[in-house]
């Protein structure tokens, strides 16, 4: 049986109210308008509501449905069926109900928006942003419509468009649970602790997994907020540099991936380069050498179908990488022996987020550099290792959109204040970088629309630390013949996946480049979807990138992947 690692994983952890009514600003052909909005004020809960919100998904549908049955043109009932149906899972139901419901009122803008959503979840978000932009049109006043905006714009880079329209959807209903929680995040942090606080004394929808999840969270931020922490910096006097990978060995003929050598408190350190997790993540041994404690308890997790295991974030006093040395920051530390192979951790590379990051892996070797100024801004060199995501959010989140295999854009009639000069900042696209492609981020994750067999097109993982690239089997049968096959075992931190396939031939094109695979690797996805909060048909892993020159703008959401046969090892 082959063993196929996969190395994915994740790491789980004041605004003005308006008293009568908000004023939202938007833009039309014909010049600009502001709209008085009322705050929306909820009654008690009814039972739907009620089950819905103690996270009983399936009794929640229950009444809804009940209710539906003797008012079918009531839009809040679809609402709330809808709700229930995407927090449990239940994505094509959800599809299926709105198409229902929009049948007989096309125009109804609540509606509308309801059908963005589930495009979202459903991986299509530049779909999603024309649902966006039409029910924005009839109705700027609906706050979800606020809160598709708000995930749109992260997911393409627009840092002040998200900030600004998750504040507007806040101030139109700060008691709607999935705007409050986005909301949340966004405020300083001993407000934000006393929100978390208060979020979780009573329930809000969110399933186990989620509420565990974000009690780890206010337990590191309230740590933060009593113990705190000297931000993370680089402390070098250069701002590029490069240097060589290394071979990371599964025997002693066969290359298992590549590396990084770090020196963690002066202690060596053997990471491999992972696109697919996030920060810095280290075995208990390799941090109790390096003499680091534990700070907070967290979960750690990926692609397999065991639970997710348990780490702890600590505290490095130094991290050098190459000629950097960056001090304060933060790594993630699991058991080594639920770690790929014989290695001392990951390094995502989303840890240089304020650097301009080159993978060469046909001349072995990872260039870093600054990343283009901004409009009117001075050349600066990077200030800190992305190793957290605790701080208050910057401009190193990204977001957009577009139609054709690339990214969404923002709606025409949703367009934010100019940002602050500080950040949030949106996406940049300086001149020298026009031919990048424009890719979706969630978190540490780059997501790249791929077209399937010059039809479907899906969205996929960049994903270093996947041994081979790989697909849903659900994907895989809209374009070609879908076999089962137990000859591979999938690995990833939280162990191995319980079914595998193979599919038939697929092209692959993204990003202007173009790939056949024979007989590619197909495991089920609704993990990663969920955690990604939109569908993901597979990951691109080694089999596809170790060809390419991958840069990567993590700042701004943009990637370059080149392929040159005459270019270093092939």
């Amino acid at each position: 049986m082959a063993v196929i690692r996969i190395a994915v994983s994740s790491a789980r952890r004041s605004v003005p109210r308006a008293l009568f009514a908000v004023v939202v600003l938007c833009l039309s052909g014909r010049g600009s308008c502001a709209v008085p909005c009322p705050v929306l004020h909820h009654g008690p809960p009814n039972d739907a509501e009620k089950a819905l919100l103690a996270a009983d998904y399936a009794k929640a549908e229950t009444l809804y449905r009940e209710a539906l049955a003797t008012d079918p043109s009531n839009a809040a009932l679809t609402v709330g069926l809808v709700h229930a149906l995407l927090r449990d899972q239940k994505v094509q139901e959800a599809a299926d109900t709105v198409q229902a419901a929009l049948a007989p009122a096309p125009g109804l803008a609540v509606l509308i928006t309801l059908r963005g959503e589930v495009e979202f979840r459903q991986g299509e978000p530049w779909i999603a942003a024309q649902s966006a932009d039409e029910s924005f049109k009839l109705d700027p006043c609906n706050p979800r419509t606020q809160l598709l905006l708000t995930d749109l714009f992260r997911l393409s880079s627009f840092y002040a468009s998200t900030r600004s329209h998750i504040l507007t959807a806040h101030q139109l209903d700060p008691d709607d649970p999935e705007i409050r929680g986005e909301w949340m995040m966004t405020l300083p942090l001993k407000q934000r602790v006393q929100e978390v606080e208060a979020y979780l004394n009573e329930p809000r929808g969110d399933d186990a997994e989620d509420v565990r999840h974000l009690r780890d969270y206010l337990e590191h931020i309230q740590k933060l907020s009593t113990e705190p922490r000297k931000p993370c910096k680089l402390v070098s006097q250069i701002t590029a540099t490069q240097m060589p990978f290394v071979y990371l060995m599964r025997d002693a003929t066969d290359v298992d991936g590549f590396g990084l050598d770090v020196k963690l408190n002066n202690r060596n350190a053997r990471l491999e380069i992972d696109t697919g997790a996030g920060g810095l993540l280290v075995s208990s041994s390799t941090a109790k050498h390096a003499g680091l404690l534990a700070f907070s308890q967290n979960r750690i997790g990926g692609i397999g179908d065991e639970a997710e295991r348990k780490g702890f974030t600590a505290y490095v006093d130094s991290i050098r990488i190459g000629d950097l040395e960056f001090q304060n920051c933060a790594v993630q530390v699991i058991d080594g022996r639920y770690l790929p192979g014989d290695i001392d951790g990951l390094i995502g590379m989303d840890v240089f987020s304020q650097f301009l990051v080159t993978l060469d892996y046909p001349m072995r070797k990872l260039s870093l550099g600054p990343l283009p100024p901004r409009p009117g801004e001075e050349p600066d060199s990077a200030s800190k290792l992305k190793t957290d995501d605790d701080d208050d959010e910057d401009d190193s989140q990204p977001m957009e959109k577009s139609a054709q295999s690339g990214p969404a854009v923002p709606p025409a009639n949703a367009a934010a204040e100019k940002p602050p000069s500080h950040g949030p900042f949106d996406r940049y696209i300086a001149p020298e970088m026009k031919d990048y492609t424009k890719v979706f981020r969630v978190g540490n994750q780059l997501i790249l629309p791929a077209a399937l067999n010059a039809s479907k097109i899906k969205l996929f993982i960049l994903d270093t630390g996947s041994w081979t690239t790989t697909i849903s089997p659900q994907a895989a049968r809209e374009v070609t013949k879908v076999y089962g096959d137990s000859s591979f075992r999938v690995e990833g931190i939280d162990g191995g996946v319980n079914k595998t396939y193979l599919a038939n031939r697929i092209i692959f094109r993204f990003a202007n480049l173009s790939q056949q695979v024979n007989g590619v690797l197909a495991f089920d996805m609704s993990k990663i979807s969920k955690d990604e909060g939109m569908e993901i048909s597979g990951l691109l892993g080694a089999t596809t990138l170790d060809l390419l020159t991958i840069h990567i703008d993590y700042r701004d959401g943009l990637v370059k992947l080149a392929y040159d046969p005459k270019h270093g090892y092939h």
